[in-house]
């Protein structure tokens, strides 16, 4: 086994739900240099747009853990850190997976990413399940998510040639 200081960009992807989710989009956006594909499964992808839009009763416990965005300081360092707000940095391929019903991270956190990143161009493939919220709970469902996963796995991390 030989050691490598930096894994080969050909065969590396990343890959997280929910606050995963947001780690997976900011990975793209500051090391799509260095990786082939992203999935991101009900991810944040801006948390002004976030704390906006998530359900009234966590609005506060999320605020805390996350910022006060209705502090102007705290707002603008959110939007700085917002992959949506720099998704031109994303130059991979991405899967989004999200449940319509999603009490956390709204559909909207999911729409919008997609739909930035269909407008700079960018492969972006999305899973959304109507009958589902913060993951798919439901067996047909989640077996169609792996199923979908994998799929895309295969066609833009194990197929194709190496980026160099």
């Amino acid at each position: 086994m030989s050691a490598q200081a930096t894994p080969d960009p050909a065969r590396v992807s990343v890959m997280g739900g929910s606050y995963g989710g947001y780690m997976t989009l900011a990975s793209l956006v500051h090391f799509s240099d260095r990786l082939r594909c992203g999935v991101d499964v009900v991810g944040i992808s801006n948390f002004v747009t976030f704390l906006t839009n998530t359900q009234e009763y966590r609005r506060d416990l999320r605020r805390v853990e996350y910022g006060d965005e209705r502090d102007p300081q705290m707002r603008a360092h959110l939007e700085k850190i917002s992959p949506l707000n720099q998704v031109d940095r994303i130059r991979v391929p991405l899967m989004v997976v999200q449940g319509k019903n999603d009490p956390r991270v709204p559909l909207s956190e999911a729409e919008q990413m997609v739909q930035a990143l269909r407008a700079n161009g960018r492969a972006c493939a999305y899973l959304m399940a109507r009958d589902e919220g913060h993951g798919f709970a439901k067996k047909p469902n989640a077996d169609f998510q792996f199923l979908s996963t994998i799929l895309f796995l295969r066609e833009h991390l194990l197929s194709g040639e190496p980026l160099r």
